[in-house]
């Protein structure tokens, strides 16, 4: 599915022109791109490895890195986009003999806290970019400004709210293997485990979006950074649906959807969303290394 969208979008960007832009990009802007999308996921390791302590699992920073990495190297190479990795990573922390529901609680966990702060940072970038898109989809401004930052606001609070109301003992959660959350609502320093997590997935998101800025003024588009925070919303969101290999063929066509009210061509689109891919690429190479690397029993 995911690859007869690619050949569709190419096929309608224009081939020749979009290989003929792939060619001129600046070799520099690339390596800038590549080196800020390696140091998102390095937070979202860390970030991984905060949630799964948070839950009572524990895991040394060398295995959480060799572990989301290898994730990653999966997510490039099997289809259903990052389903492939995500279920790796918590069979990895199982076979080191922590406890089978935190281990998946915390991968679960931590794609919802990376999805959540993405929707989040994308919605404030909508909110930036208001007038633009206000116009694009023939809504007034000022109702659509409200509109975003009023949907935005609540999206930000409902997941602090629904714990602190498991934390107060004002929300109930069903089933025994949801304990390890119940526990962490309940600890000591949920409060700073709460603000490390809202500011470990921001960081990967800003750091995401400048890798994305980075791959496009390779090739010559320049855009505020405000509209690259909107576009990783539908961009990463589409590229993480369980329908492609490693999201390829939907990022593109998002690529175009996001880009094309700031007056991006869909040829530069389908370029910057096709350079994102090739760092992903990359760092599914770096993941196939860390199979390589000793386990934990042998450190």
């Amino acid at each position: 599915m995911g690859t007869a969208l690619l050949g569709a979008v190419i096929y309608f960007a224009n081939p020749r022109q979009l290989f003929a832009q792939l060619q001129q990009a600046n070799p520099w802007w690339l390596l800038t791109g590549f080196v800020v999308a390696i140091s998102s996921n390095v937070v979202s390791a860390w970030r991984w490895r905060a949630m799964a302590q948070w839950l009572g699992a524990e895991m040394s920073v060398a295995s959480g890195m060799r572990w989301y990495f290898q994730a990653i190297g999966l997510n490039v190479l099997l289809p259903g986009a990052v389903v492939g990795g995500d279920v790796y990573r918590a069979i990895a922390l199982q076979k080191t003999g922590q406890a089978k529901a935190a281990s998946n609680l915390s991968v679960i966990l931590d794609r919802i806290s990376g999805l959540w702060m993405l929707c989040a940072i994308g919605g404030f970038g909508a909110f930036a970019c208001a007038p633009t898109l206000a116009a694009w989809v023939h809504m007034n401004e000022a109702v659509f400004s409200a509109l975003l930052l009023a949907i935005t606001v609540l999206w930000v609070l409902f997941p602090c709210v629904l714990l602190l109301g498991l934390r107060h003992g004002w929300l109930k959660l069903p089933g025994t293997w949801l304990d390890p959350i119940r526990v962490a609502a309940s600890s000591p320093d949920f409060m700073l485990q709460l603000l490390v997590q809202a500011a470990s997935s921001a960081v990967v998101q800003l750091f995401s979006a400048a890798a994305l800025a980075c791959g496009a003024i390779a090739l010559g588009v320049q855009l505020p950074l405000v509209v690259w925070t909107f576009a990783i919303t539908p961009v990463f969101l589409m590229a993480a649906l369980p329908v492609s290999v490693g999201g390829w063929g939907t990022r593109e066509a998002a690529a175009v959807a996001a880009l094309a009210p700031f007056g991006v061509s869909a040829v530069l689109a389908v370029g910057v969303g096709l350079l994102y891919g090739v760092f992903a690429l990359g760092q599914g190479a770096l993941g196939a290394l860390a199979f390589g690397l000793p386990s934990k029993s042998q450190d």
